[in-house]
């Protein structure tokens, strides 16, 4: 599947992007690389890359920024974060600005390959899925606007990931859906990949502050013990 996909490394400590690229290039990728923001910004818009792999920490322009104005003209390129293992805050602050998924350092070969090929591999659509829906309190959920929508509230706007987990919910909104599902159905992950990631929670954590009045009593999109999450639906 990946000997005509184009990546984009941003990484600033030239040991790892040097080991990245030569990573990739082994796994039959075409590799494009920059040592900073600024650089790394201006490949991004108009590269037409399959991917980016995105350091959070680099010179000039933070990661986090290159996120924010690469998804700003691109609501649908694949990134993903390169981050420092135990930093929540940035991980959740990336997925936020609309990152797909992260690789913490130090990471293994194998684990990275698997997430880059999982994105690029969930970059195609694989079923469809509700493009409108309510929820039990009445909230609709737009898909085409890529928001929330409650009489008498202003609009709340969903990242493209956050909206996806949503629908692949409400389509399966008679039971709830465990985590590994939708490793494989939203991120793409092979089934049964057995990887370690807390993506899922923390998708769902930022949903239910969107969602929910009181996101620690959520009322809406539930967590079934053992069984995995379930979002209700209005009859």
């Amino acid at each position: 599947m990946n000997q005509t996909h184009r990546i984009l490394v941003i990484e600033d400590e030239t040991p790892i992007r040097i080991g990245l690229e030569d990573v990739l290039v082994f796994h039959g990728f075409d590799v494009a690389s920059a040592a900073d923001g600024r650089d790394g910004l201006h490949k991004a818009l108009t590269g037409g890359f399959d991917l980016i792999l995105l350091d959070l920490m680099l010179p000039g322009i933070d990661g986090f920024e290159v996120c924010e104005r690469v998804r700003s003209r691109d609501p649908h390129q694949p990134i993903v974060m390169l981050t420092a293992r135990g930093s929540d805050e940035d991980i959740i602050r990336g997925l936020r600005l609309g990152a797909d998924d992260y690789v913490t350092k130090p990471f293994s070969v194998a684990e990275l390959v698997l997430r880059v090929q999982a994105v690029l591999r969930r970059a195609r659509p694989l079923e469809v899925l509700p493009r409108r829906f309510r929820l039990r309190d009445g909230a609709g959920v737009d898909a085409d606007n890529l928001e929330i929508r409650r009489d008498g509230a202003g609009p709340v706007a969903l990242t493209r990931r956050e909206l996806e987990v949503l629908q692949y919910l409400a389509a399966h909104g008679e039971r709830p859906v465990p985590t590994d599902e939708l490793l494989h159905a939203v991120w793409g992950y092979p089934k049964q990949a057995n990887i370690e990631t807390r993506t899922v929670a923390i998708h769902i954590a930022k949903l239910r502050r969107k969602l929910e009045p009181d996101p620690a009593d959520p009322r809406l999109l539930l967590t079934v013990r053992g069984a995995g999450y379930r979002l209700l639906l209005a009859d």
